[in-house]
């Protein structure tokens, strides 16, 4: 009888913690050293945990880097007091990280909170930029649901009753319907994703720092047409790959990108928010014939 034939070792996802300015920092590393490179940044209130299934399917071609942001999964959360919870910051820890790592190109999978945080990036490194895949990775004003009115006035009056208003979105119930509207069979939503979520978020203090970043998103907003600039000048090959029943980042916010990037590839899925979670094979697909076209492989 013969062995099944097994997976060559630089395909197996390695779990990693570096050291950057002091901090622990959290992240999935898989494929060949010298493959083309994408950095897989999570949205909220996940982690990596949500590139799980994804990596294994393209750990052959590309080295895939998925960090945690401090405060979410494996990474160091440190006290609010201590540290500037926010996304310039974010996207400062995951510069640091590829630099830490010597990576100097990379393409972007960007989804919700990852979308500012590699956007950001992509303004600081515009040239290290070699394609991007946005998965209900909002950047235009068409693409905020009603979901953010609440946050809007938030915004608008950051008092402690309209911080307390929003921590509805921060219950058991409001991650687990984060997983679940919009999909079409939800037995294919594993309910272990909103199960952890939701245990990481009862570490002492994190409600707290997930409120602040709340507030903080509106800076991502008023950046809204500087990403889009971005876009414009550089058009990097583009892969808009959407829920199209997402009730917080609507499929307007995928259209929205055809107006910057006319070349964009548009795919609209049957499924909510965490596209990944019920459709990952057909998500794997796309973007596996996606960066064969534009990314030379190993």
């Amino acid at each position: 009888m013969t062995a099944p034939a097994l997976r060559p070792d630089h395909a197996v996802t390695r779990h990693r913690h570096v050291e950057i300015d002091g901090l622990d920092v959290f992240y999935r590393e898989a494929g060949p050293a010298d493959a083309p490179v994408l950095v897989l940044l999570h949205g909220f209130p996940t982690s990596s945990r949500m590139y799980r299934n994804l990596i294994p399917a393209l750990a052959d071609r590309y080295r895939l880097i998925a960090p945690d942001y401090p405060g979410f999964g494996q990474s160091a959360m440190p006290a609010r007091e201590a540290f500037p919870y926010g996304f310039a910051t974010y996207a400062d820890v995951v510069d640091r990280l590829l630099d830490r790592l010597g990576v100097t190109s990379y393409a972007l999978y960007v989804m919700d909170y990852g979308a500012p945080v590699g956007f950001r990036l992509a303004l600081k490194h515009p040239s290290r930029v070699t394609a991007l895949i946005s998965q209900n990775g909002n950047a235009y004003e068409e693409g905020l649901s009603p979901f953010w009115d609440g946050i809007k006035a938030y915004w608008a009056d950051p008092s402690e009753e309209a911080r307390e208003a929003i921590r509805r979105h921060l219950t058991l119930e409001g991650i687990q319907a984060q997983y679940l509207d919009g999909v079409r069979d939800p037995t294919r939503v594993d309910p272990d994703s909103w199960v952890h979520d939701f245990a990481l978020m009862q570490r002492p203090g994190n409600i707290d720092i997930q409120l602040d970043l709340l507030y903080d998103y509106r800076t991502n907003v008023a950046l809204y047409p500087h990403f889009q600039a971005f876009f414009r000048a550089h058009q990097p090959p583009a892969l808009i790959a959407w829920g199209a029943n997402d009730a917080i980042f609507p499929p307007e916010g995928a259209r929205a990108f055809l107006r910057d990037l006319p070349d964009a590839e548009l795919h609209l899925l049957d499924t909510g928010h965490f596209a990944l979670e019920d459709q990952g094979d057909a998500m794997a697909g796309l973007i596996r014939d996606f960066l064969g076209r534009h990314l030379q492989a190993a």
